[in-house]
């Protein structure tokens, strides 16, 4: 790898870079499961495995000061490596990864979007939000109180468990849908998520709006609720309400809480000179619902749908200190979701005209076309003539449950030592992977070996008459870096797990230190000590 690549950075100049004001993005290219267990507050997760894939989105500008992130293991010199071929030219390893960052002084924390999940926690302490235990909102639906019960989620999750008789409202749409859901003012509204972030949020958009209802978060949520033993909801079929169309008090609603907080809408000028300002990055967000992106939107336009753009903004905005555009079709959510996401820290702005505003917005690159995969029918062929090793590269969970026997399991940082070490130097090695783009990049690994190279879908090994065999204990639970089990086993029934989580959302804010907690504009809370 060209020295000139990158530069080497001292864990004490990264915390100074990222309270300099300038852009950053300080990318961790570990694994799910490594990034999840200990990282920057600011960190992006980042992973080695699918980084070419994800890198324009996040980074769109090449000259943005990048810094790599790893487990002081090499893997960040070989995303820089990659990424100078993508021509970004300020390239910044951290010395001695993640442990050197430790050995500072400075915090890893565990868990996933870091900024929105504190965001969530300092917003209940600043405007002291209501808020129902599991307990009383049993008590209100078994007497037949009236209320109006949103799940503030995605559809997807809303349908894997949810609080009997929710309705599916993802927080990004409420302040378009809460009168026709909620039309009676005394009628109280309970906003529920899985645990507290978008409970917290969905009950502040409503109450920042001034919506006349009382409006209350289920506290801790469905979590919350199966902690107190009620049972949970799986498998609802009750869906989202069509979009209602946007009235003159919504929209005056919107305009004025944008306003309160010094939220700019943009000419269509102003907001192309944004965008055509080649020393600063912006992001061009419609934040509409899935259905509405796929039927028209702006060109080059991302989606990002408001409700999750707030609860996990470092999966959409890597770029530290960036501009932010927002778009919708009615100016409400456009400049409500603005209004929280500048609350978060962000400079943003909505457009004159939203998604119909005369803008030109630079398209993303064309991903390079991949290998095409083995078929079905020439696969068993394939494997009688070279004998290869054979490598799945399904997530964790899902090598686990099924798998092509015999196979190994990886993922891409670990591959090419995986090979060296279970492959002789010429003999041949089948990928069987989920998808076209993780075997592209897992191809692009073993271009030193020197055997024959194939990959095929791990779907189609079924297909073609491989057997099949399950190890639920292998890769064991260490080695499964790409899989946080302390975020996801708390949606199977694990009690303790969701005991565990709800501690580690509570006690995020006595975590962090001034500068991280200076990202934030908020009001200052009442009774709030570190």
């Amino acid at each position: 790898m060209p020295s000139t690549s990158f530069s080497w950075l001292p864990a004490t100049t990264l915390r100074a870079w990222l309270n300099d004001g300038a852009e950053i993005a300080l990318l961790d290219v570990r694994e799910a499961g490594q990034f999840g267990e200990g990282h920057p507050f600011f960190a992006i997760p980042a992973a080695y495995s699918q980084l070419e894939k994800e890198v324009t989105r996040l980074v769109p500008r090449r000259a943005t000061r990048v810094v790599l992130l790893d487990a002081g293991d090499g893997v960040a010199e070989r995303a820089a490596q990659r990424l100078a071929a993508l021509h970004y030219t300020q390239l910044h390893v951290l010395q001695g990864g993640a442990p050197a960052w430790a050995a500072a002084g400075y915090v890893l924390f565990k868990g996933v979007n870091l900024p929105s999940k504190t965001f969530g926690e300092l917003v209940e302490h600043a405007f002291d939000t209501p808020r129902l235990s599991a307990q009383e909102l049993q008590r209100r639906q078994q007497a037949g109180e009236p209320l109006v019960l949103l799940d503030g989620r995605t559809l997807a999750e809303h349908r894997k468990m949810t609080i009997p008789g929710a309705t599916p409202v993802a927080n990004g749409e409420l302040a378009l849908r809460w009168h026709a859901l909620a039309p009676d003012p005394h009628t109280p509204i309970v906003v529920h998520c899985a645990g507290r972030t978008r409970s917290i949020i969905g009950a502040q958009i409503l109450r920042s709006l001034g919506v006349p209802n009382p409006v209350l978060a289920l506290e801790n949520g469905t979590q919350g609720w199966a902690l107190a033993g009620l049972p949970l909801e799986h498998g609802s079929a009750r869906r989202e309400a069509s979009t209602a169309p946007a009235r003159a008090q919504d929209q005056a609603a919107a305009a004025q809480l944008a306003a309160a907080l010094g939220v700019p809408q943009l000419t269509p000028a102003q907001a192309q000179a944004w965008i055509a300002d080649s020393t600063r990055t912006t992001y061009v967000l419609d934040v509409r619902s899935a259905e509405e992106f796929a039927a028209g939107t702006l060109a080059g336009a991302r989606h990002a749908p408001g409700g999750q753009l707030l609860q996990a903004t470092d999966q959409t905005i890597a770029v530290r200190h960036s501009r932010v555009l927002l778009l919708d079709d009615e100016a409400v959510r456009a400049p409500v979701v603005a209004s929280w996401l500048w609350r978060l820290g962000y400079e943003t702005a909505t457009v004159a005209g939203g998604i119909h505003a005369p803008l030109h917005v630079p398209a993303e690159p064309p991903a390079a076309p991949g290998v095409a995969p083995l078929s079905p029918q020439a696969l068993p062929a394939w494997i009688a003539r070279h004998a290869p090793v054979l490598i799945d590269l399904q997530p964790s969970p899902a090598y686990r449950q099924r798998h092509a026997a015999g196979a190994l399991w990886s993922v891409r940082p670990r591959l090419a030592a995986l090979v060296q070490a279970a492959a002789r130097s010429d003999q041949a090695v089948l990928l069987l992977a989920p998808d076209a783009g993780t075997a592209a990049l897992a191809l692009s690994e073993l271009q030193a070996h020197a055997g024959p190279v194939q990959w095929a879908l791990a779907a189609d090994g079924e297909a073609a008459g491989l057997p099949q065999e399950s190890t639920p204990e292998s890769p064991d639970d260490g080695a499964a870096i790409d899989y946080l089990f302390f975020v996801h086993d708390r949606h199977y029934g694990n009690l303790d797990a969701a005991r565990r989580y709800l501690a580690w959302e509570t006690g995020l804010i006595a975590q962090c230190q001034p500068d991280e907690l200076a990202a934030f504009r908020l009001p200052a809370p009442t009774a709030l000590t570190r």
